[in-house]
């Protein structure tokens, strides 16, 4: 179980944060515009929809490393060092910030195929991690 302390749930991101209960990986979806929406919010920032036009949608939990740096600085995640933060494109075409975890965690480079994973947080929510997969490279 994890000690991270991620905080409470908003209005917009409540969908997603319920789903991770379920250790889904749900993204906002704009029905106007076709678009996945990263981060939550209560209207679409491309074309302004909101209301029922915004909608949750099961992501596929598979993406690409954009960008990767592994910290060494142990004061930061207790004694979880090094550790990788990442930005990672989804399938979907949304960029989420991360952490890689995992055995291969340190070896991830730009271009690394990674899924989603799950650490249980104290309250019954799951957060969602990374780590590295063999099935996608690019």
């Amino acid at each position: 179980m994890s000690e991270r302390n991620v905080g409470p749930a908003s209005p917009e991101s409540g969908p997603f944060w319920e789903a991770t209960r379920e250790r889904r990986l749900v993204l906002q979806w704009c029905t106007a515009c076709e678009e996945p929406i990263q981060y939550p919010r209560s209207f679409c920032p491309r074309c302004q929809a909101s209301g029922s036009s915004l909608e949750w949608r099961d992501a596929s939990g598979l993406g690409v490393v954009y960008a990767i740096v592994v910290e060494h600085k142990p004061e930061a995640m207790g004694e979880e060092s090094p550790y990788a933060v990442a930005l990672v494109d989804l399938e979907e075409g949304v960029r989420l910030m991360t952490n890689i975890v995992g055995p291969d965690a340190l070896s991830a480079t730009i271009s690394t195929g990674v899924r989603v994973t799950w650490e249980p947080l104290e309250d019954g929510r799951n957060l969602p991690l990374f780590e590295v997969s063999a099935a996608k490279q690019v």
